[in-house]
């Protein structure tokens, strides 16, 4: 069980070895134990895999563009809301199953500033007079895909319009494996 947290803190020592050179004796040794253990490799392995998976998940949210609007909708056939549209994405792709509703979603993944925004990330808007009302998903050049509202259809919006940036709420990446991100939650109410 400490194997994990002990392999995460030498991958982190490592990427900050491998970012600045370290002066002291001790941080050679521990960048020769990183190097003799092939972490570096296996670090850019699980980067490569990350990088495919978010590539992935937008190319999918991009095949569903045209689907309608539908209040508690999850699915292309009966049409998305918002939340629905987002944990159908990352369960197709990342065979993750999101909380249901937005709010929850926001509180199941982890806040980052919006200038991390990368691509496949969640991004939340106040839509609703009330935090974290709807979300899209990141998908890269200031623009997120979602389903919007009834009598729309999932589309793409750019986040600088100035009735998204004054509703922005926050972003929120999605950190696989967290109970949270895979606990599911009964459909009582759906969020738009």
């Amino acid at each position: 069980m400490l194997r994990w947290p002990v392999t995460v803190l030498l991958l982190a020592c490592a990427l900050s070895a491998q970012a600045a050179p370290a002066p002291a004796a001790a941080d050679d040794d521990l960048g020769r134990f990183v190097a003799d253990k092939g972490l570096l490799g296996k670090l850019d392995e699980m980067r490569g895999r990350i990088s495919d998976t978010t590539s992935e998940l937008v190319v999918t949210a991009m095949g569903f563009l045209g689907v309608p609007y539908r209040r508690g909708g999850n699915s292309a056939e009966t049409g998305f809301d918002c939340s629905g549209f987002v944990r159908a994405m990352y369960e197709q792709t990342v065979g993750l199953l999101l909380p249901r509703r937005a709010e929850q979603q926001a509180a199941a993944t982890q806040p980052i500033d919006q200038k991390d925004l990368q691509p496949g990330d969640l991004v939340f808007f106040n839509t609703m007079r009330r935090a974290f009302s709807h979300v899209g998903i990141y998908v890269g050049g200031g623009k997120f895909i979602h389903s919007p509202k009834p009598g729309a259809e999932v589309r793409v919006e750019d986040m600088s319009g100035s009735y998204w940036q004054r509703r922005f709420d926050g972003a929120r990446r999605v950190l696989v494996g967290t109970p949270q991100a895979t606990a599911q939650q009964p459909a009582t109410h759906q969020s738009p």
